[in-house]
């Protein structure tokens, strides 16, 4: 995908990952919608980014993610792809988790963003990308992340699954953005426990970095790397 006039939606632009991304795609003439669930965080990147269209979100609101997709279509007069960069984080043992956080960690990083992702399917043009951020967790979940974890890989089975191969005849790619820590605070604002004592994440510029070339790669994956601190899988 080309980025330059791509029109593109990312839900979760509030974020401090989903800014950066939003003013990254911005700078290399993306056209883009922003969404998210903080309003005033969300007016600053839509200014940040020449006046945006944003659109605010609830993730327990899965018809309002749904809607989101063609909306940001109309808005932009197409879509190229869908980047979603929503998610929360839990810790503790599993018993600790009630089935309340539970329900919210599930909502939150795996029903709403397949929401977006699966109103996006019969809007993106062919050639586009949907794509979502994982996480490493959801292939080596650690003690004291279980429920997260669980979260995470649900997310990433169905993008990972059949969506893939189903999408191949449309030539849309499905990307997942499996991300080591990143150094975002996103674990000081967990909506359970404190994280464990963690090494220094990589910059968000990283991770933008990467998430920027695998669109303009139309790659499948991002992932930790061996010689780099991320790699982009063709």
């Amino acid at each position: 995908m080309v980025i330059s006039r791509a029109g593109i939606l990312v839900p979760g632009a509030t974020g401090v990952l989903g800014t950066a991304l939003s003013l990254r795609l911005d700078e290399q003439g993306a056209v883009v919608a922003v969404a998210g669930r903080d309003r005033e965080g969300l007016t600053r990147v839509s200014r940040a980014c020449g006046d945006a269209p944003a659109r605010a979100f609830d993730a327990y609101d899965l018809e309002q993610c749904a809607r989101t997709v063609p909306w940001a279509a109309g808005e932009l007069g197409g879509l190229d792809a869908v980047v979603v960069c929503v998610g929360v984080a839990a810790f503790g043992p599993a018993e600790s988790v009630s089935d309340a956080v539970a329900e919210h960690l599930f909502t939150v990083n795996t029903l709403a963003p397949l929401a977006f992702l699966r109103a996006a399917l019969p809007v993106v043009k062919p050639g586009g990308v949907i794509a979502a951020i994982t996480g490493v967790v959801a292939d080596s979940p650690s003690a004291g992340m279980a429920d997260y974890s669980a979260s995470k890989a649900g997310l990433a089975a169905w993008l990972r699954g059949g969506v893939r191969r189903e999408q191949r005849a449309s030539g849309v790619t499905v990307l997942e953005i499996r991300l080591p820590r990143v150094e975002t605070g996103f674990a000081g604002r967990a909506v359970l426990g404190t994280p464990p004592v963690l090494p220094a994440g990589l910059a968000v510029a990283e991770a933008v970095d990467a998430i920027v070339a695998a669109l303009s790669a139309d790659a499948p994956l991002v992932k930790p790397g061996r010689d780099a601190p991320l790699d982009v899988e063709r």
